[in-house]
């Protein structure tokens, strides 16, 4: 009974140092450049048919 208290004790310990060791990140400037809300240059095309003009085939 001693021994199972012994290791609930330690998988609770190891548990809470993961989670403070693990945390969180904060925004920085660099993640806000993204261009999250437009599609890039390659995306709404043909798969290997680039080079025709614009996305999804010719001009």
């Amino acid at each position: 009974m001693v021994r199972l208290k012994k290791l609930v004790l330690l998988s609770l310990a190891v548990a809470g140092l993961s989670l403070l060791v693990s945390g969180c990140t904060t925004k920085t400037e660099a993640d806000s450049t993204i261009p999250w809300s437009r599609p890039a240059n390659w995306e709404g095309g043909i798969p290997g048919m680039g080079g025709m003009g614009g996305p999804g085939g010719y001009r």
